[in-house]
């Protein structure tokens, strides 16, 4: 792993390896050698944390000699230095597995649990810092700032257009502190001081179409369950509903924890998914116990070939258990579980800990989830499709059945053999209208569900 790591030098700057000899590590910049040492200390049997602390101290040690001696790896930086490394070293053990820069990694924490925030954006327009976007229900918002308004100074701190970096760096700060804003709007100027707070991504949103709910989960943040678990049961307390559309198309994913818990609301028992890994803590089950918030009315779940990780897991244990009938094409296919290391720099390592399987044994990482109901095929075949559940027939049976019976690792030909029969493809507006047809066709629909 040390030698990996050290190959990344070699990306930066051609000059540069690093190998072994005998008992010792050496790297060389052409013929000379820049710094060498024992490998004894990274070999000694005990606790593995001793050995960690052997690697960093080695590693620091020869970044800093190939730093000295080579302009290549100066003019590349300290950030690409270490991501450099990473690669290289994740090249060897997990393609999947990465290092994410400080300013990624905030961008992820952001979207997985919130931002300390004040609920606005800003970008430079118009010779000016001008706000392009207000969360409702923020601080800025309340504060009655609006989208146009122009920001002239943050803690009297004047900004131009050519600050949007500096002016995004003067509004970030800690949960419940305060920040003064100077805006201008019409001529008119103002200050207004607001209080940070937690501004959590909106990722459900509802809209009653007649008789039919349709909820769709743009992610799988911190409070997603609590938002979908209100509209659940703020619509079904006003009128109940005679179907729900549960629309995950373009949904990327996020925590995994939400994904169980959205699953939940609408399973009252069963397995929602397993996990598989090297270790035995990474072998788990994850089981429902909550209450169907549904009612048991019809479900279906729209996917699409965007729709990844944590969004599967919701249509895999839905599907699996028969509760909702799934439409769409076949999914991204990301079915990984992983875990972030956070570092010293801001960066994280985000490593790859264990495989999900969906509640039959399948692997969702590379098959992802196939629908009962295709629709990337084209209209003719999705009218047939839905023809032959009327019938009584499932028009996905041979696939969902090969599928059913997969087992990791899963051959290459298989996996495309399954995935092409419902080729994975961007959402459209017949999702939509198949979603209606079952709901409306109560025959169709409990075909559809009940799977192959």
């Amino acid at each position: 792993m040390v030698l990996w790591s050290l190959r990344g030098l070699a990306v930066l700057d051609p000059r540069l390896n690093a190998e072994i000899r005998t008992d010792r590590i050496l790297l060389l910049n052409d013929d000379r050698v820049l710094a060498t040492a024992a490998l004894a200390p990274l070999l000694q049997p005990g606790p593995a944390d001793r050995r960690g602390t052997a690697v960093a101290s080695l590693l620091e040690q020869f970044y800093a000699a190939a730093w000295r001696a080579s302009p290549a790896i100066r003019r590349a930086g300290a950030e690409r230095l270490l991501a450099s490394g990473f690669e290289e070293l994740f090249n060897h053990l997990d393609p999947y597995s990465r290092y994410v820069t400080a300013e990624e990694a905030r961008g992820l924490r952001e979207r997985r649990v919130g931002q300390s925030g004040l609920g606005l954006r800003v970008a430079a327009q118009r010779n000016a810092l001008v706000i392009i976007a207000v969360t409702p229900d923020g601080p800025a918002a309340l504060a009655g700032i609006r989208v146009g308004d122009r920001l002239l100074a943050v803690d009297d701190r004047a900004l131009g257009p050519r600050d949007p970096g500096l002016a995004a760096r003067l509004l970030e700060g800690a949960e419940g502190s305060e920040v003064t804003l100077t805006l201008s709007r019409a001529g008119r100027r103002r200050s207004v001081t607001l209080l940070r707070e937690l501004v959590v991504p909106e990722t459900v949103t509802a809209e009653r179409r007649g008789e039919i709910l349709f909820i769709r989960l743009t992610g799988f943040s911190a409070v997603t369950d609590r938002r979908l678990t209100q509209v659940l049961r703020d619509d079904f307390a006003e009128r109940p509903p005679r179907g729900v559309v549960l629309d995950l198309r373009g949904n990327r994913g996020g925590l995994l924890s939400q994904a169980v818990a959205v699953a939940d609301a609408f399973l009252v028992s069963g397995v929602v998914m397993r996990t598989e890994g090297r270790h035995p803590d990474a072998n788990r089950r994850y089981l429902a116990g909550g209450q169907d918030l549904a009612e048991g009315r019809p479900v279906v779940v729209l996917v699409d070939g965007r729709s990844a990780s944590s969004a599967e897991i919701v249509a895999a244990a839905l599907a699996g258990s028969g509760r909702a009938a799934v439409v769409g094409s076949a999914t991204q296919g990301k079915g990984l579980i992983q875990v972030v290391a956070p570092l010293p720099n801001g960066a994280e390592l985000m490593v790859t800990w264990s495989r999900v399987l969906a509640p039959a044994g399948w692997p969702i990482q590379g098959l992802g989830v196939l629908p009962a109901l295709c629709t990337s095929l084209g209209p003719e075949a999705m009218a047939q499709g839905l023809a032959q559940l009327r019938a009584g027939e499932a028009p996905m049976a041979v696939a969902l059945s090969r599928q059913r019976v997969a087992r990791a690792p899963v051959l290459a030909s298989e996996v495309a053999a399954l995935r092409n029969a419902c080729p994975p493809a961007e959402g459209r507006e017949d999702d939509l209208v198949a979603a209606r047809a079952l709901i409306e066709t109560p025959a169709a629909y409990a075909r559809a569900a009940r799977g192959p």
